[in-house]
C-alpha cells in the first residue's frame, strides 16, 4: 500500500512567520498534532503540540530560596510558588514566539508512491508521529500513525469472516 493512499491530502499548514499562537489555534480548531511549517512553497519544518507544551519547562525546583530546617515542611510549596510565578512570566509571552523559533527543522518527509511500511520505519527510527508528502519538493500530504494503522486495517477488513 502506497502513501499516497492514505496520507491525508492538502494539509493544514503554517508559515515560518506565524505565531506559537497561530499554531496552536490550528492544532486545537482541527484536532491535530502537528503542522507542516512553510516559507511560500517550501517546507521547511514541523512544529507539533510536543513543540508549544516545552515552551513551558521551567526548570527544576527553585534553589534561590533556602528557609532554616524547622520550617523545611513548607520549603517545598513556597519553592513551588516561585516557581509557578515563572512560569506565569513564561506564560505571558510563548504565543508572541515565532513558529521558526520552535519548529523541528530540516522536516524528515516522504514520497506518495514510497510503502506504508517505510513511512512507518521512518517515523520508528526518528521517533516521530507524522511525515509531511512530497511530491517533486511540493507538500501534497501528510500522514501519520493513525493512517497508517487505518490503511492496515483496511486490508483486513471482512478477513476471517
Amino acid at each position: 500500500m502506497n502513501v499516497s493512499e492514505v496520507m491525508t491530502k492538502n494539509p493544514i499548514v503554517v508559515s515560518v512567520n506565524d505565531n506559537v499562537r497561530t499554531a496552536a489555534g490550528l492544532l486545537k480548531k482541527n484536532h491535530i498534532g502537528g503542522l507542516p511549517v512553510m516559507d511560500d512553497d517550501v517546507l521547511v519544518g514541523m512544529v507539533t503540540d510536543t513543540d508549544i507544551v516545552n515552551l513551558l519547562e521551567t526548570g527544576q525546583i527553585s534553589d534561590d530560596l533556602w528557609l532554616p530546617s524547622p520550617l523545611e515542611i513548607i520549603e517545598v510549596p513556597i519553592r513551588e510558588m516561585v516557581n509557578w510565578e515563572k512560569t506565569k512570566k513564561a506564560l505571558t509571552h510563548i504565543g508572541d514566539e515565532k513558529v521558526e523559533r520552535i519548529m523541528s527543522h530540516p522536516a524528515i518527509s516522504i514520497g506518495p508512491g514510497e510503502d506504508i511500511e517505510k513511512a512507518a520505519a521512518i517515523m520508528h527510527r526518528e521517533k516521530i508521529a507524522r511525515l509531511p508528502v512530497l511530491d517533486d519538493r511540493k507538500l501534497v500530504g501528510i500522514i501519520t500513525h493513525t493512517d497508517i494503522v487505518q490503511g492496515i486495517g483496511s486490508a483486513f477488513d471482512g478477513a476471517g469472516r
